[in-house]
């Protein structure tokens, strides 16, 4: 009562100043930060409310301060989410600040933004299993590894000076030396951005010289007018509306502000009555049927996969998370140079990509570590955020880039041998701890016997890995999902139960968005893909992946010797009890 009795007095008070305001968020959120469990949900509630309306009056850096000070208290998990979804700043300072039980950073790490999650790893002090959770979310060390002292003296040459106006008002140029080396593999897409800089520069110093088409040119979209000629698919937002406000760079000019769920003729996106009524009652829609008309690279008919999403902690609906993509029938209808090797054209993509996702990444963990000099703590958190994201997508790329060749037979599993039963029960007791504190669980059944496979540990570890955490992030609460293994001659079979949220999907292989954030995932293309490339693995390796009817069943080859003995064993029992009579 006491608690209540404060934070029912501090809401009354009016931050009419600035300096009341101040005063306020700091009593707020010591109150909120210091929450008992049996505090009134609804005073919470009105609190959070008060501190987003002062978030807004007061600069995130002051925030940050607050947050900051060492007699601020940050032990409630649900403050801590609060302020991880605010301004760089303010979540850095909390992630500093925060000092919560090593249950309540494992209920916590999984719902925090990946930027939050990326700022904790500087954080010492944390629970052994809130750093190991870290780590099987994929927040892990993101710095480089210590140059050698053959390398010290070029990585810590001082910066290129940034362009500015010369003593005849033209801007200077980048004193770049184009002979610059880089020898680790990890840079190499920062040592050709570099040499690509100074060739243009080198022509813009000699532009009179050398004919305007053979010059060469920055990598700035030279090629988006070709990509975008005819665009398979694309990501987008909208907002409450349903109107697109944002797409990705490639078509957003074309589609950004059209208004999707409508059936008017003249209205430039005409979706399928079920898209049309998935969208009114806020549910996800899948597969649903969209005309657009306008640019050729838009127009025609797609296919559109999208889920609500709604804003933390008010729970108000802010609009549609998804992706639209070409009918099977319209990419056939393309032109035949479009069709040809989409193989190699997706690889020479993810090579595009790559280049300078790598320079991204590579000139963050510079500011990172302060390798050119001094950096503002916000710009080193800031920078540790940007170099987690790049790779992530790095990480994604490789799934791509494994797929395809997986099912274009240009890449084979190596044979080897391991225990499949030891891997399984060691990935669900990593997942455990993520899906304990919502009441569910994966139970692994049967006889604890050995079960090798002919895969190498690596391998074994990656296909259970991605079929458990996929099957795992989709359960509900108190959902519990059962393993069997078992091994027939030359053969292991892993069975587990499907999750409810997978009962009534068609095609548990195709891709399409989670409708709601998962608590663990073991891709960022979604489990659809996910279970794909397990698919695609499986078979590379004389096995196969597929549903049967509320259970997923994985089949692999058992490891040779272990089979052979198998068989010999079963021939001399048949033998003995045939003797026997």
């Amino acid at each position: 009562m006491q608690f209540d009795d404060r934070l029912a007095t501090v809401l009354r008070m009016q931050a009419g100043s600035e300096r009341a305001a101040h005063t306020q968020f700091r009593q707020l959120l010591d109150l909120a930060g210091t929450a008992p469990d049996g505090a009134d949900g609804t005073l919470l509630s009105h609190a959070y409310t008060r501190l987003g309306e002062l978030s807004a009056l007061i600069e995130p850096i002051d925030r940050a301060a607050i947050v900051r000070d060492p007699s601020a208290r940050l032990r409630n998990p649900g403050l801590v989410a609060f302020l991880a979804g605010q301004e760089l700043p303010v979540a850095s300072a909390a992630m500093a600040r925060a000092r919560l039980s090593e249950a309540q950073w494992e209920r916590l790490i999984p719902i925090l933004p990946i930027p939050a999650r990326a700022l904790l790893r500087h954080r010492e002090d944390l629970p052994r299993r809130a750093r190991d959770l870290l780590a099987r979310l994929g927040v892990g060390d993101l710095v480089l590894p210590e140059p050698p002292l053959a390398q010290a003296s070029r990585l810590h040459a001082p910066l290129p000076a940034s362009p500015i106006p010369g003593e005849d008002g033209e801007e200077a140029v980048f004193d770049l030396d184009p002979a610059l080396e880089i020898d680790s593999e990890a840079n190499e897409g920062i040592g050709a951005l570099v040499r690509r800089i100074a060739a243009f520069q080198r022509a813009r110093k000699d532009a009179t010289a050398i004919p305007a088409n053979d010059a060469p040119r920055l990598p700035l979209g030279e090629q988006q007018e070709d990509s975008a000629r005819f665009a398979p698919a694309f990501d987008f937002s909208t907002d409450m509306e349903g109107r697109i406000a944002w797409a990705d760079p490639a078509v957003a000019p074309m589609v950004v502000g059209i208004l999707l769920g409508s059936q008017a003729p003249e209205a430039p996106a005409r979706a399928d009555s079920a898209t049309i009524a998935a969208m009114r009652r806020r549910q996800p829609v899948r597969a649903g049927r969209v005309v657009l008309e306008g640019a050729p690279a838009i127009t025609g008919e797609w296919c559109i996969d999208a889920a609500p999403h709604f804003s933390i902690p008010a729970g108000h609906f802010s609009g549609y998370h998804g992706r639209m993509r070409r009918p099977a029938e319209s990419r056939a209808s393309q032109p035949a140079a479009q069709a040809d090797s989409p193989a190699d054209r997706m690889r020479q993509v993810l090579h595009e990509l790559r280049t300078p996702v790598n320079a991204i990444q590579g000139f963050a963990e510079i500011i990172q570590q302060q390798l050119f000099g001094p950096a503002p703590n916000e710009y080193r958190a800031l920078a540790a955020s940007i170099a987690g994201d790049a790779a992530r997508m790095l990480a994604g790329f490789e799934e791509l880039d494994r797929l395809m060749k997986l099912e274009g037979g240009a890449l084979e599993l190596e044979a080897g041998s391991a225990d499949f039963r030891a891997i399984v029960a060691e990935t669900a007791r990593q997942l455990d701890g993520v899906l304990r504190p919502r009441s569910a669980g994966l139970a692994l059944t049967g006889e604890d016997t050995p079960c090798p496979v002919a895969l190498t540990q690596g391998d074994a570890q990656l296909i259970a890995w991605r079929l458990l955490a996929t099957l795992a992030g989709a359960t509900s609460p108190g959902e519990e999902l059962r393993i069997g293994i078992t091994q027939d001659g030359a053969q292991a079979m892993l069975e587990i139960d499907l999750p409810a949220a997978f009962a009534n999907r068609d095609d548990l292989f195709a891709s399409a968005p989670a409708a709601q954030p998962q608590p663990v995932t073991a891709g960022m293309f979604g489990a659809g893909f996910t279970l794909r490339l397990a698919r695609a693995e499986a078979a590379a390796a004389g096995g196969a992946l597929s549903r049967k009817e509320d259970t997923l069943a994985l089949v692999l080859p058992a490891a040779a010797g272990q089979a052979g003995d198998k068989y010999n064993k079963d021939a001399d029992l048949a033998e003995r009890i045939a003797e026997t009579g």
